[in-house]
């Protein structure tokens, strides 16, 4: 998995409902750092731990924030089962 947020955006970001969303969703473990969503103050490994992959945070930001969070998720043979079916991947 793989996520990345555009924290530029986040400064003008009046609502930080992906932080919200972290809490209430997920395990908390965005927090709040210089107007930006942060793990910074947690080790890379326990973020790995927490991350439930809830997907919390980007649908949040997408539906009331900046839309600056983006997740991707790969799923193994998604792309041979998209081809199969003549769907671009």
């Amino acid at each position: 998995m793989k996520v990345s947020i555009d924290t530029k955006e986040c400064q003008e970001c009046e609502t930080k409902a992906c932080i919200a969303a972290c809490k209430q969703f997920g395990r908390g473990i965005l927090q709040l750092k210089d107007g930006a969503p942060s793990v910074e103050h947690l080790p890379k490994e326990e973020v790995k731990r927490l991350g439930t992959e809830c997907l919390a945070c980007e649908y949040e930001c997408w539906f009331r924030g900046k839309s600056v969070i983006k997740i991707d998720v790969p799923i193994e043979g998604l792309d041979e089962y998209l081809r199969k079916r003549g769907l671009s991947a």
